[in-house]
C-alpha cells in the first residue's frame, strides 16, 4: 500500500489507480453586494488544479483548514458537483456523467448532514436503503448485523432518527453507507462533535472494515487523531491547491508543529526546565511546555514527574490549521482568509 502520492501539481503517474484527479479545477461564481440595486460578480476557485491517485485498499487522511477545498472535492468525487475542469474517475467511472452508475460502488458520510428518514426508525430506514440499492436480501441481513454487531446499534433499531443523539446518528448514518458493500467510502468529519467513547467505536469499525473487506476511505476531517490512527498517508489542501501528499510525520516534520504538554503542580514552582522540551507560559501551578509532534513525550513526563510536584498532565495535539499556517508562511484571519 503506497504511503505518498504524485508530487503536488504534478499529473497522477498512474491513470489506472482506482481514484484519479488530473488538473482537477471548480470554479464558483459568486454575486456580492456592493450598493443599494449594484452587485459585483466574481468567480472563486474552490479547488484549483488538484491531481492525486489513490490506490484501492488505501485509507488517506484528506485535511486542511476550513475553506480550502475539501468537501468540494468529495462532491466532485460523488458526482454532486461536476467539475470546472481536469479530468477526474473513480473506478474508470467519470462520477458526474455516470452518477448513477457510480452509486452502487461508493459509500459517503457527511458528518453535518444525515442520509436516514428523520421521522422514521432506524431499521426502517436502512430497509429503504435495502429497496434503493436493490441489495440482495441475504447479503443485506449480513451486513446489517455485521454493522449492527460492530457499531454497537442492537438498542437503536426502533428508535426514530430525530431521537438519536449525535454520535448515535453519525455510527447510524456509517451503517447506512455500508449495507451495500462500496468500493470505496467517502468520510467527510465523521467524529465531528461524538464523545471519546463513540469516536473510539466509529475509529475501530472503520480499521476492521478496511482490514477485513479492503474497502477505500478517504477521510477528510479536522481531528488530528483520526488521521493518526487510521491513515499511513495524509493528504493537505489549501486554497484549493493541494499543498503535501505523504506520511504524517512527514507533515509535522514540514510544518515544524509542536504538541503542547499542559502539567499540573501541586504548587507554583519557578519555570519547568527538563531536557526534550520548551516552557511555554505558566498560569499558577499550571504549566505549559512545548516539544517538537515527532518525539515522544514519554521522556519528558517521566523527568516532570522525577523533578516536580506533578498532579496531572495532558498532552494537546498541534491544530491543523496552524501547521499549515507555518509551512507556508501565512495566517488567516477570523473569516478563514489568507493574509500574507
Amino acid at each position: 500500500m503506497p504511503t505518498s502520492g504524485p508530487t503536488p501539481g504534478e499529473p497522477p503517474s498512474d491513470p489506472g489507480a482506482f481514484i484519479a484527479l488530473d488538473g482537477v479545477r471548480k470554479v464558483f461564481t459568486v454575486r456580492k453586494r456592493t450598493g443599494l440595486l449594484r452587485r459585483e460578480k466574481r468567480e472563486v476557485r474552490a479547488v484549483d488544479g488538484i491531481s492525486f491517485t489513490v490506490e484501492k485498499g488505501e485509507m488517506v487522511g484528506y485535511i486542511g483548514p476550513n475553506g480550502a477545498g475539501k468537501s468540494t472535492t468529495i462532491k466532485m468525487l460523488t458526482g454532486i458537483l461536476t467539475p470546472s475542469g481536469g479530468r477526474l474517475r473513480v473506478a474508470g467511472i467519470d462520477p458526474s456523467r455516470e452518477r448513477t452508475r457510480l452509486a452502487g460502488r461508493i459509500g459517503v458520510v457527511f458528518g453535518q448532514r444525515t442520509t436516514l428518514w428523520w421521522d422514521l426508525p432506524l431499521r426502517d430506514s436502512y430497509r429503504l436503503t435495502h429497496r434503493m440499492y436493490r441489495i440482495p436480501d441475504d447479503r443485506f441481513r449480513e451486513n446489517l448485523a455485521r454493522c449492527v454487531d460492530l457499531l454497537d446499534l442492537g438498542e437503536l433499531l426502533d428508535v426514530p432518527v430525530r431521537q438519536l443523539s449525535l454520535g448515535q446518528r453519525m455510527r447510524g448514518d456509517i451503517a447506512a453507507a455500508l449495507l451495500h458493500d462500496p468500493d470505496v467510502l467517502y468520510l467527510d468529519e465523521p467524529t465531528i462533535g461524538l464523545d471519546v467513547v463513540s469516536k473510539a467505536k466509529v475509529r475501530e469499525f472503520l480499521r476492521e472494515l478496511n482490514a477485513s473487506r479492503g474497502t477505500t476511505v478517504l477521510l477528510t476531517t479536522h481531528d488530528l487523531t483520526d488521521i493518526e490512527q487510521l491513515c499511513s498517508r495524509v493528504m493537505v489542501i489549501d486554497h484549493g491547491r493541494l499543498m503535501y501528499d505523504g506520511e504524517l510525520a512527514g507533515l509535522h516534520a514540514a510544518g515544524e508543529s509542536e504538541r503542547l504538554l499542559v502539567v499540573d503542580l501541586a504548587r507554583e514552582t519557578a519555570p519547568i526546565e527538563v531536557p526534550g522540551a520548551r516552557f511555554v507560559r505558566a498560569e499558577g501551578p499550571r504549566q505549559f511546555l512545548a516539544l517538537p509532534s515527532s518525539a515522544s513525550a514519554a521522556p519528558v513526563v517521566a523527568a516532570v514527574a522525577a523533578a516536580y510536584p506533578l498532579v496531572d498532565l495532558s498532552v494537546r495535539e498541534p491544530d491543523i490549521e496552524a501547521v499549515i499556517a507555518k509551512m507556508y508562511g501565512g495566517t488567516r484571519d477570523a473569516a478563514g482568509e489568507s493574509v500574507r
